[in-house]
């Protein structure tokens, strides 16, 4: 961001009244003291010792090159006027008039002129020049300053207000208000008037307008990351350059980067830290649910199975209900741990090479008892390529889509069931013939717990499809659906192939 006096868009205060009077007493004391210097000087050549011109040119000289040194060029011009016109009335004769009679003084009048005019701007040129190198200097150590006492913030406090602190320390500032336009926040040291000020810094953001008030002594910029404003800075009482305020903005938009990537890093760090805890929390939760459901289950298997139980039909009905009812806890309580281990990064993958087939047909097996009675079309491309994956995980993943097609499809309609190669990767897919699933909800299907608002008669815990994909992508590929209301629901995942001999 380059700034510079022509790029301000609004400026208030520079000829206020007050100002105007102000500077006007000072330039007319100052005006006053550098004449009454060439009186002095006069006096001095003409009534205390009197000198010849020569003596009294160089005196004059030497009169204004102080005044030019001491107050500035307007003083040292008006300064060589009046003493010409003294050196022209009391010392080039004919002495006690303005007028010349030998033409050879006025060609000395005239030189002894430019040569104030001339040395009087020198003077005040380098004047001008030592003035600004000396603030320029003083600029790059209150920078330098702030650089240091920002690099040692405390991270417990907030670092938008450790730099209005900074900045009002540095620059000797009685007041600095900073506008964090991300958060909203606003910081202020030493202002009177914090409606005011708030409600000028949010309008500097916005507009991206600068805002300089002689007046009030205040100047406000916004502050900006490459072109979007990210903030504003209002600091009273400290003059700047445009170099320094430029280096001042541009080093308060760095630390509030900064500041803003701290946090992010924090919140991540902190929700990380929570899906540790509530995933531990969840895994030790479910394997305590694991040994009374096995206890369970072991009992209501053992009454269903044995003749010699004598159990008349209303009690066999209701120890039937308890067992599918233990069958499905204990499978939610193993979707739990699954997704507990895989959302802490507690599992690891275990890759082997593999037929595309072999994982399917596994897959069928595991799900052998739901499958009777049902269609199931299995289909797989010849000659497919061996994948390199973790089959148990994988095998998961057909299984969760198999279950999930017996779910959402009517009873009398076949499941398909097949791989085939597309792009250099295996695909593996699970396809029904159910109601389809609409635009809005594919992209939540994957999400957790999330089902179907039209389905919420089947059982169903929302884990599955998740599990699924987290798996997936532990193995770098993706796992997607197709589907259309009333054309039922494809589901397909890719695999790695696994690498060539030789490779």
């Amino acid at each position: 961001m380059n700034i510079s006096m022509a790029s301000w868009t609004r400026s208030r205060g520079y000829s206020t009244p007050r100002n105007f009077i102000q500077r006007a007493i000072r330039l007319a004391g100052r005006l006053l003291a550098s004449l009454g210097l060439i009186v002095a000087v006069t006096f001095l050549s003409f009534r205390l010792v009197p000198v010849n011109e020569m003596t009294a040119g160089f005196l004059y000289l030497v009169a204004i090159l102080f005044i030019a040194t001491a107050a500035g060029l307007v003083e040292s011009t008006m300064a060589s006027i009046a003493a010409m016109l003294c050196f022209n009335y009391y010392f080039l004769p004919p002495v006690g008039t303005l007028t010349i009679s030998d033409p050879r003084n006025w060609v000395a009048l005239f030189a002894f002129l430019a040569t104030s005019l001339t040395a009087s701007q020198l003077s005040a040129r380098a004047k001008r020049r030592t003035r600004e190198v000396i603030d320029s200097q003083n600029e790059i150590e209150r920078l330098y300053s702030l650089s240091r006492a920002l690099l040692l913030t405390d991270a417990t406090r907030p670092i938008a207000k450790q730099i209005v602190e900074r900045i009002a320390q540095a620059f000797e500032s009685p007041a600095v208000a900073l506008y964090n336009r991300s958060t909203g926040e606003i910081f202020r040291a030493g202002f009177d008037d914090p409606a005011a000020i708030d409600a000028e810094l949010k309008d500097a953001a916005v507009r991206s307008e600068f805002l300089r008030d002689e007046d009030r002594g205040l100047t406000i910029t916004p502050i900006r990351l490459g072109r979007q404003p990210i903030g504003s800075l209002a600091v009273r009482g400290a003059s700047l350059s445009d170099a320094a305020l430029q280096s001042l903005v541009n080093l308060v938009a760095i630390w509030l980067e900064r500041a803003l990537s701290e946090e992010t890093l924090n919140r991540a760090e902190i929700a990380r830290r929570s899906e540790e805890l509530k995933s531990t929390l969840l895994d030790a939760i479910a394997h305590e649910f694991k040994t009374p459901l096995t206890s369970i289950k072991a009992v209501t298997t053992d009454l269903l199975s044995d003749p010699a139980a004598g159990l008349d039909q209303h009690h066999r009905e209701l120890i039937s209900i308890a067992d599918e009812g233990a069958d499905r806890l204990s499978t939610l309580v193993t979707q739990a741990i699954q997704l507990a281990r895989i959302e802490g990064g507690k599992f690891q993958l275990n890759r082997g090479i593999h037929f595309p087939s072999s994982l399917i047909s596994s897959a069928l097996r595991q799900m052998k008892s739901l499958t009777d009675g049902r269609e199931i079309k299995v289909c797989v491309a010849e000659e497919l390529p061996l994948v390199s994956v973790d089959a148990e995980l994988v095998e998961m993943v057909i299984a969760h889509l198999i279950d999930n097609a017996l779910k959402y499809s009517p009873r009398g309609t076949p499941i398909s069931i097949g791989a085939r190669m597309s792009d250099g990767h295996a695909i593996i897919y699970v396809a029904d013939r159910g109601a389809g699933i609409g635009e809005e909800e594919q992209s939540r299907i994957f999400d957790k717990f999330y089902r179907s608002t039209k389905e919420q008669h089947l059982r169903g815990t929302g884990m599955g499809l998740a599990i699924a994909r987290e798996i997936i992508h532990a193995h770098g590929e993706e796992i997607s659906v197709t589907s259309k209301p009333g054309e039922g629901s494809e589901f397909s995942f890719s695999l790695p192939l696994a690498p060539r001999s030789g490779e």
